[in-house]
């Protein structure tokens, strides 16, 4: 997943930053920070995303589908009543 190792490059530099500073805790602080923002945001994955978007096209080509027959039949109820009167 490319955003999933964009967090992990990002957390990767965040530790080599403060490994190189005095401030040791602050890299707990940074991981629990993220963790916790990251698990309010409503995210799904690529791969969900893809799944459901094929879906969606599925659906909208069957209800096009649909509408095609719906209107196919219309016609010829229109047809019928026509030749009765």
């Amino acid at each position: 997943m490319q955003s999933n190792s964009w967090f992990e490059a990002f957390q990767k530099n965040v530790s080599e930053l403060i490994a190189r500073s005095p401030a040791a805790d602050v890299e707990r602080n940074v991981r629990a920070f993220m963790t916790q923002a990251f698990g309010k945001m409503d995210l799904v994955t690529r791969e969900e995303f893809d799944i459901q978007a094929d879906m969606l096209r599925e659906s909208m080509r069957k209800v096009e589908d649909l509408e095609k027959q719906v209107q196919a039949l219309e016609l010829r109820i229109t047809a019928l009543e026509n030749n009765k009167g």
